[in-house]
């Protein structure tokens, strides 16, 4: 790799870590069937950061092909979020616009 992959690995695991968590949180929620898109895209979120994770590692040739698809969930996932008025929901928001910008900067860098 053409640059030190550490910053980005921090950031898709904060993440990571805060789809996670808005999407148990989520699940709490009074109504959890207003909150099923947000659920469904946290996960999704989450699974896809996984993914870098382990290809970020890795150093693998389709790590660019799976930033852009991260980014574009984190940007999914940051839209449902901003939705919602619940902490939660707002902490992974701003995680995800981070996470999306960190992928394509490194992806950028490659």
């Amino acid at each position: 790799m053409t640059t030190t992959v550490e910053p980005l690995l921090d950031t898709v695991l904060e993440c990571q870590k805060a789809c996670n968590n808005c999407f148990y949180a989520c699940l709490k929620e009074d109504d959890v069937k207003m909150m099923a898109e947000c659920i469904r895209l946290d996960r999704e979120c989450a699974d896809l950061c996984g993914l870098v994770l382990d290809f970020a590692q890795r150093e693998s040739d389709r790590l660019p092909e799976i930033l852009e698809i991260c980014a574009n969930a984190c940007d999914a996932c940051a839209d449902e979020c901003e939705m919602h008025d619940m902490d939660h929901c707002q902490k992974c928001a701003k995680a995800c616009r981070e996470c999306a910008e960190a992928c394509r900067d490194y992806a950028a860098k490659l």
